[in-house]
C-alpha cells in the first residue's frame, strides 16, 4: 500500500522544536500488528492514525507509541487536526475526533489549534519511595490520577532532574502510567513541566498535551486563574496555552509541517 504519511512539529510555530508527531490518514483501519509495525518504524512518541467517521469534519482516531496503544494524546491529536485543516479540508476550522477517550474537538483560532480534553483527577498521596529514588529529588507535594505529579520548588529543580529510566520504569509500571515533573516558571508564563514515560516506550517525551489534564487543573487553583500558561522545558521546549472549563480542559498551541511523504506498507505483517 502507499499511504500519505506526515510529520508535525506540536506546541511549537517551528520545526525542530515542540513534539513531532506522525499522521497516517486511512480510509479503513489497517490491523492493529501494522498500525504498531509503522509506529515503531516511525520510532516517534506517537503516531496518529484516522479515518473518516459518519459526519462531516468527524473522524475516529487511534494514537501509537512505538511500543503500546495509548488511550490520550493531546500533541499527536493537534497535529491530525492541523493537517486536516491545512492539507485534507482547509474549509473546516473545527474537527471532531471519536477516541478511545470519548469525543475530542479542534478548534482553529488564527494560528492556535485548540484541543478540548477531559480533565484527569488528582488525588494527593505521599511520593513513592522508589519513584524519588529514581529520579534523585524529593518533591513537595505529590498526586497520583492517569499519571503521577510531583511538585518541585522550583524551575531550576525541574530541569535538573536527570531519572535513572530502568528505575523509574520499574516503579512505574506496576500502575501503568507516567510521571509528570512541574514547578513555577521563572519568567514569562506560569509553570513549567517534563513527563516520562518509559513504561510506554518513551522515556521523555518533548512535549505533552494529555499531561495537561492533571496540570490546568493543578495550576488554576493553585493560581486562583481559569487560564495558565505552561512551558514543557524538554530539550525540544513546548508553548502551551490552557483554561480549566468545568470537567474539560482547552489546550492550545501551534504546529509546524515537518514533513510531507508516502510511506510503503505491506497490506499485512
Amino acid at each position: 500500500m502507499r499511504l500519505p504519511l506526515y510529520q508535525v512539529d506540536a506546541f511549537t510555530s517551528s520545526v525542530f522544536h515542540g513534539n513531532p508527531a506522525g499522521v497516517v490518514p486511512l480510509e479503513e483501519w489497517l490491523t492493529d500488528d501494522l498500525m504498531q509495525a509503522v509506529a515503531a518504524e516511525n520510532n516517534l512518541a506517537e503516531t496518529a492514525f484516522f479515518r473518516p467517521g459518519d459526519d462531516e469534519g468527524v473522524f475516529e482516531l487511534r494514537w501509537f507509541t512505538p511500543t503500546v496503544e495509548v488511550p490520550l494524546c493531546g500533541h499527536a491529536t493537534l497535529a491530525s487536526a492541523f493537517i486536516i485543516m491545512n492539507d485534507l479540508n482547509p474549509d473546516l476550522d473545527m474537527v471532531s475526533f471519536d477516541t478511545r477517550s470519548g469525543r475530542l474537538h479542534v478548534t482553529r483560532d488564527r494560528d492556535l489549534y485548540i484541543l478540548d480534553l477531559p480533565t484527569h483527577e488528582l488525588r494527593p498521596r505521599e511520593a513513592p519511595a522508589d519513584i524519588v529514588a529514581a529520579i534523585g529529588a524529593e518533591p513537595t507535594e505529590a498526586f497520583a490520577g492517569q499519571n503521577y505529579l510531583f511538585v518541585f520548588e522550583t524551575e531550576a529543580d525541574v530541569a535538573a532532574l536527570k531519572p535513572d529510566m530502568a528505575a523509574l520504569k520499574a516503579a512505574l509500571e506496576p500502575a501503568d502510567c507516567g510521571l509528570i515533573c512541574t514547578a513555577p516558571r521563572d519568567g514569562e508564563g506560569d509553570f513549567v513541566s517534563r513527563y516520562f514515560a518509559p513504561v510506554h516506550g518513551i522515556p521523555e517525551d518533548p512535549v505533552t498535551g494529555s499531561a495537561h489534564c492533571m496540570l490546568t487543573p493543578y495550576w488554576a487553583q493553585r493560581l486562583n486563574a481559569s487560564s495558565v500558561h505552561g512551558f514543557q522545558i524538554s530539550e525540544r521546549v513546548g508553548e502551551l496555552f490552557c483554561t480549566l472549563k468545568g470537567e474539560r480542559v482547552e489546550v492550545a498551541g501551534r504546529a509546524a509541517k515537518y514533513m510531507d511523504a508516502i510511506a510503503y506498507i505491506p497490506d499485512r505483517l
